[in-house]
């Protein structure tokens, strides 16, 4: 995918992880709680129309602070691929660079010993 995250494909991803939510609460007792930043596709009117149906599937979002990098952990994660995984490499299209970012997360997910899932747009 390339260019900005549609509201739409956002809503779709949230679904997926609503559905898991619900589940893993059943076999687990556990919620889940994703913590977003500010980006305006989070904080659109049409995601915040979902929050309740989510939260009904015991998916809880919370919002970082604004301007607050240093606990958005995805920005940790973004530093590591690009100085460990990707560092001197140069890509000739979008798709080179899409293969090395998810052999880079699969890399760093082997080392770190926790899965990664990804999530297929239509």
């Amino acid at each position: 995918m390339l260019g900005t995250l549609k509201t739409s494909t956002y809503i779709e991803l949230m679904d997926w992880q609503a559905q898991i939510a619900a589940q893993r609460l059943l076999q687990t007792g556990q919620i889940t709680v994703i913590i977003q930043d500010n980006a305006s596709v989070h904080k659109s009117l049409l995601a915040r129309q979902q929050h309740q149906r989510w939260q009904q599937q015991d998916l809880y979002i919370f919002f970082l602070p604004p301007y607050s990098p240093q606990m958005n952990r995805i920005e940790d994660e973004w530093l590591h691929l690009k100085r460990d995984e990707l560092a001197g490499q140069i890509f000739e299209d979008e798709y080179e660079l899409a293969s090395a970012l998810i052999d880079g997360i699969n890399h760093k997910a082997k080392q770190g010993q926790y899965s990664v899932e990804r999530f297929m747009f239509n």
